[in-house]
């Protein structure tokens, strides 16, 4: 069985959470001008060593970049990404964390946007922890430290 081009009927919401429940994983594609890749490289390399990368593969199969806004294509599992976005890697791997999770929630069919964009936050912040964990780079985990209370200093419902 093969991941469905897009996940936006339900035949195809439950074929992708069937592939998911079996192991599937995206083999992540980046399009974009050879800056945006080498940046999204960078970012990738942060959520590999926080080791999220197999859940971003699970949930995302392309990384687009535009000129437009940031935003998850949930029915074709995508991210459209500016390149302001991943002008500071570990903004842009947290982001790119956190629409995995919205992902993951639209096709377990939870609210994934409005107030259900709290849990992907969450997991935002859960990464940066990890990163933090995992990293053995001083700077990198002052970084991670500092992005941490800006994430944590407004309290969650």
């Amino acid at each position: 069985m093969e991941f469905p081009k897009r996940v936006y009927t339900a035949d195809e919401v439950e074929t992708a959470k069937e592939l998911i429940r079996e192991g599937h994983k995206h083999r992540l594609k980046i399009k974009g001008k050879p800056e945006f890749k080498q940046r999204i490289k960078e970012a990738l390399g942060l959520i590999k060593t926080a080791q999220f990368y197999d859940f971003l593969r699970t949930y995302i199969r392309q990384i687009i970049e535009i000129d437009g806004f940031s935003q998850l294509r949930e029915t074709e599992s995508v991210i459209w990404l500016s390149k302001y976005a991943v002008e500071d890697p570990i903004e842009g791997a947290g982001f790119l964390i956190q629409k995995a999770h919205q992902m993951k929630d639209y096709i377990e069919g939870r609210l994934y946007y409005d107030k259900g964009e709290v849990n992907a936050v969450k997991k935002r912040v859960q990464f940066l922890q990890h990163l933090k964990t995992r990293s053995k780079n001083p700077t990198l985990k002052r970084k991670c430290e500092d992005r941490l209370k800006r994430w944590t200093e407004t309290p969650f419902p």
